[in-house]
Formats: C-alpha cells, sequence, structure tokens
C-alpha cells in the first residue's frame, strides 16, 4: 500500500488561509522511481483516506479504491490530493452567492489556490504527469459543485472532473446558466446521484435525484459525447461518505481511464 503525506501548514495566498493537504503516493511510486503520474485532486479531504488522522472512521477510502482498480487493470495508479476544507465550507465551495442560506461565496478564490498554487507545488514535488487529461478534481454534494465549476473555469488545467452528489441545484441553479457551451477542449466528466437522493438544508430543499440528471442532460444537449459525459443512478444511493465510498471504485475506473 503507498503512503499519505500530510502538510498542514499550506500557505492559500489567494485565500489569506493555511490549509491542511493529504497527499497520496500509490504503492508503485517508489518501486518504480522512472515512472511518472496522474494527479487527482479531491476536495474534503479529510474524509478522503482510509488513514487514522482522517476526521472520521466512515471516508472514502480512495486510497484503497485506486489500488484497487489499478490491481485490476482498470485504470493506472494516480496520486491522490485531498485538500481539506475549511471552517466555513458552505463558501468555500460556493462558486456563486446562494442567496436562500445567506452564503457569500469565495469558490472562485479556492479553485485559483488549486490552479496556480498547490498544483504547481505539487508538480515540482512529485513525478507528476502535468497535463490537463492527467489532472483531475473530484469531490461529493458541495464538493462536487465545486469540482464542476473547476472544470468549467480552468479546463486547461482540470481535464478530468468528478461530480459525486454534486449540488447542481445550488445558487437558484447557476451552473446551467454558467456552462453555456463545450469547452472544446480534452474532458471527461463523471457524475453519480441516488435515484431518490432529497435532502433539506436549514428548510431548503435540495433535490439531487432530479437536478443531477437534469445536468447531465445539459451537457449532453451541449455537443458532451458518451466518451465525455457519464451519469450513473444508484438506486440504493443516499447522501453520506458510505454511499459515496461504495460507488467510487468504478467512478475510478471510469473517470481516470487512459
Amino acid at each position: 500500500m503507498g503512503h499519505v503525506h500530510i502538510i498542514r501548514d499550506f500557505h492559500s495566498l489567494p485565500e489569506g488561509a493555511v490549509r491542511t493537504v493529504r497527499i497520496y503516493t500509490p504503492d508503485v511510486y517508489d518501486s518504480e522511481p522512472g515512472r511518472r503520474f496522474g494527479v487527482l485532486y479531491m476536495n474534503d479531504g479529510q474524509n478522503v483516506f482510509a488513514h487514522p488522522e482522517s476526521s472520521r472512521m466512515e471516508t472514502w477510502c480512495a486510497n484503497w479504491a485506486i489500488e484497487r482498480v489499478a490491481r485490476e487493470g482498470r485504470t493506472e495508479p494516480w496520486i491522490i490530493v485531498g485538500v481539506d476544507h475549511d471552517v466555513d465550507r458552505f463558501a468555500q465551495y460556493s462558486p456563486w452567492d446562494e442567496p436562500r442560506l445567506g452564503i457569500e461565496a469565495r469558490g472562485p478564490h479556492y479553485i485559483r489556490f488549486l490552479a496556480e498554487h498547490l498544483k504547481p507545488y505539487i508538480d515540482r514535488t512529485y513525478r507528476t504527469k502535468p497535463q490537463s487529461h492527467s489532472t483531475g478534481i473530484m469531490g461529493s454534494s458541495l464538493g462536487g459543485l465545486i469540482s464542476l465549476y473547476a472544470g468549467l473555469a480552468r479546463p486547461d488545467v482540470f481535464g478530468r472532473i468528478g461530480g459525486v452528489s454534486p449540488s447542481t441545484m445550488w445558487s437558484l441553479g447557476h451552473l446551467f446558466d454558467a456552462w453555456k457551451e463545450h469547452s472544446r477542449r480534452w474532458t471527461r466528466i463523471y457524475l453519480d446521484v441516488g435515484e431518490h437522493e432529497r435532502i433539506f438544508r436549514d428548510h431548503v430543499p435540495l433535490n439531487y435525484a432530479d437536478s443531477v440528471p437534469d445536468f447531465y442532460r445539459h451537457l449532453k444537449y451541449l455537443g458532451y459525447g458518451d466518451h465525455e459525459v457519464r451519469l450513473v443512478v444508484d438506486p440504493l444511493g443516499g447522501h453520506h461518505e458510505l454511499d459515496w465510498q461504495r460507488r467510487l471504485p468504478d467512478g475510478f475506473a471510469w473517470l481516470l481511464a487512459s
């Protein structure tokens, strides 16, 4: 099994904050010193890895998942960089204001941090493949929304986007209006959702079950092909790390395939 290296004081200049960053190098990183690796950035980094210093027992187990699908030959091994959220997660992962909940967006600053500060550090420090088709971003719920925004705002950086139960209805569905056309760049977008996934946040209904398939159809209407976008509807899926953990190996296999 590979290793998780934790940096607890990575400075984010665009946000004026200090972040914790967790970097997983796969098993073959040390045994094959001449090899380079794609990098997947994952939001809510404290919940990403099966590791004693994760914030909860029920995590995505992304390190186990990537080793499994690589061992099965469904993808190459990837470096995974988990970025912890800060105390105001809603604002950090909001690309636009959410007036129903009084949230002022800070998401663009976060994406600038990832693209212009963290990624260059990772590319300098590790044996990476820095091109956009070898760089991905993934997250769940609002972490999925900000991942989609990253693909929209910086397709030159993030070619692979994973929206796991993404909050596509957030900010009154502004994502639909903002995503007006195909980026005309190499793109792979993975979307998934529970068939009956609906929650309330401070009395605001968030209907994932309808909004995520609607966004998939929106992308198809804009010209994204079946090789560029995929939707998985989980008949048993809820809005919880265990649901996302269960779907992750198959999600990795499609999103990170060569």
